[in-house]
């Protein structure tokens, strides 16, 4: 299609991929945060231990393997479109150093209260959403560089933190606490009765971001989308394909896997990996699907499963506070109506009820989301609003 009159739903479905994409992480979110939730007596480790963990809850872990990196690699590409469609890095730099912090803060406050209900909190959780603000403010500075030299250094942190993986820092150094942010995952004792878990070390998220920022002119506006597919497909294909042979030939990065006695947990051996922080092979083996994803979806075209999901990719952060509150709540009416039926916890007794409970939520959640999405696309006269 060529016409002037085409060029409404190419941008459409170029825009509708993006969000789409997000949607289905979302709910992919909401099924291991329902898992945190309601199946909190079968807690996993990072990676997960291969002889006690049931071959149903590995596969609902690691599809949620999915979500950080695609999260963060679509805000670094939406960073690219917003300086689109503003015309100047200035604004970009501004937009994203606010939104950044405006990040951090909440973490800090409504996301951490919606985990814990703790008020005060003695202990705050540095999760994801801190992890995508920290990385935002950091993109602020580094949209300023050339494409070529912001591809180039993504690249370089992404292929290359996990050379750093032997420094460690004692709690006696001056470098403890920034590279407990930056990259091991550990505690900062802040007082007696306050700590601080960096549970999401940043720089290799902040090479994910700089990634994203980097392809967002495969999505300019009037950019061939056939060319952009198989841009999409070629890149994907080389992630997939490199984190394939590190892991065959047990390679860097990575605890190496191991034959079992069934096809099902040597399987699982192989594709048990490091989220805290994200290892090579973890970012290369999430990238490229999500990269392969973003490409079928726009190939779908305006499917009306495609528009579903982009429903709930276009107000990812209001999703994201409504569903932990949701979350949290559910919970605590079970406990008060069931009681604790698994040691000091109340859940589910098998993987099935968390998926069901998974799809009614994603179904009860869907009506007030796509309210906040319209009334966001319609208010633009709201500053605030563009913020979640």
């Amino acid at each position: 299609m060529t016409s002037a009159s085409a060029t409404p739903t190419l941008i459409t479905q170029r825009l509708q991929s993006i969000d789409a994409l997000r949607g289905l992480v979302i709910l992919f979110m909401l099924l291991d945060h329902v898992r945190e939730t309601f199946f909190l007596h079968r807690q996993v480790s990072d990676p997960m231990t291969i002889d006690v963990t049931d071959p149903a809850l590995f596969a609902s872990r690691t599809l949620a393997h999915l979500c950080a990196p695609v999260f963060v690699l679509l805000t670094g590409l939406s960073a690219w479109l917003y300086g689109e469609k503003y015309q100047g890095r200035s604004d970009v730099s501004a937009f994203l150093f606010k939104r950044g912090l405006f990040l951090v803060v909440l973490e800090f406050t409504l996301v951490n209260v919606a985990w814990t209900f703790q008020l005060p909190p003695s202990v705050i959780y540095m999760q994801v959403i801190w992890a995508i603000g920290v990385s935002m403010i950091a993109l602020s500075l580094l949209v300023w560089l050339p494409r070529p030299a912001l591809l180039a250094l993504g690249a370089l942190i992404i292929a290359g933190h996990n050379l750093l993986d032997g420094l460690h820092f004692g709690v006696e150094s001056a470098m403890h606490v920034p590279w407990a942010i930056l990259h091991d995952r550990g505690w900062l004792e802040v007082s007696d009765n306050l700590r601080l878990r960096t549970s999401y070390p940043v720089l290799p998220w902040i090479g994910v971001i700089a990634l994203g920022y980097g392809l967002g002119p495969w999505f300019a506006r009037g950019s061939d989308a056939g060319e952009r597919q198989h841009r999409l497909l070629i890149a994907g294909f080389i992630a997939l394909l490199g984190s394939m042979v590190l892991r065959i030939y047990n390679g860097y990065g990575e605890a190496p896997w191991n034959g079992y006695p069934t096809v099902t947990q040597t399987l699982m051996s192989f594709f048990n990996i490091t989220k805290y922080p994200p290892s090579l092979l973890f970012l290369a083996l999430t990238l490229g699907c999500g990269l392969l994803l973003l490409r079928a979806f726009e190939r779908a075209g305006l499917a009306r499963w495609i528009s579903a999901l982009a429903v709930f990719g276009a107000a990812p952060m209001f999703f994201y506070l409504l569903h932990l509150y949701v979350l949290k709540l559910l919970y605590l009416a079970c406990v008060a109506l069931f009681g604790l039926n698994h040691g000091d916890y109340f859940g589910f007794d098998g993987m099935g009820a968390v998926w069901l409970g998974a799809l009614l939520l994603a179904a009860a959640l869907y009506l007030p989301v796509r309210w906040f999405a319209r009334l966001k696309a319609r208010r633009r006269d709201i500053r605030w609003l563009k913020y979640l």
